[in-house]
């Protein structure tokens, strides 16, 4: 009886944890969980802004430079996404890899002129982070790791990429 026993409560359990997460659009990839690298830099205007600072709430954290064709084609899209889902919770940490100000207010003023960028001045983020393109998003769950990855752009103020996020979202309450 226990022989019997164990598999079926063990199948009843993944089929409870796979309800749990939503199941992720095409272009975004459900990864084995990693602890999330440091991030702490700066916004444009000089506020500080710190990932391991941010428990208990999924970050958006997303790469993106001005001189990306797919990167300014995107960054309408996530400003929609961040006005639609401004008061549900989800935190966005939008990195400029390693151009200066002007060039990044710039930049901002004529594609998404109420997004605020984190500077990373340096590049040195960026690099810890490793993404093998421009742009990349990264999904950092409430325990503070790395769940989910998108490469390239997305239009995340979609229905199916706001339904997702809406998902995880739900996860924390």
């Amino acid at each position: 009886m226990k022989r019997l026993l164990f598999p079926l409560l063990l199948s009843l359990g993944l089929i409870c944890s796979a309800a749990a997460s939503p199941t992720p659009p095409e272009g975004i990839l459900q990864l084995t969980p990693y602890a999330a690298p440091a991030l702490t830099l700066s916004d444009i205007d000089g506020a500080p802004f710190s990932l391991p600072a941010r428990p208990g709430q999924w970050v958006f954290v997303h790469f993106w430079a001005s001189w990306c064709g797919p990167c300014r084609k995107e960054m309408p899209a996530i400003q929609r996404m961040v006005k639609i889902l401004a008061s549900e919770g989800l935190l966005v940490a939008l990195i400029n890899t390693a151009e200066n100000e002007d060039t990044v207010f710039s930049f901002l003023a004529a594609h998404a002129p109420d997004i605020r960028a984190l500077m990373d001045r340096d590049g040195l983020v960026t690099e810890q982070w490793q993404p093998r393109g421009l742009p990349a998003t990264y999904l950092v769950g409430p325990d503070g790791r790395v769940y989910y990855q998108a490469l390239g752009g997305r239009p995340w103020d979609e229905p199916t990429y706001l339904d997702f996020l809406r998902g995880l979202l739900k996860q924390t309450h």
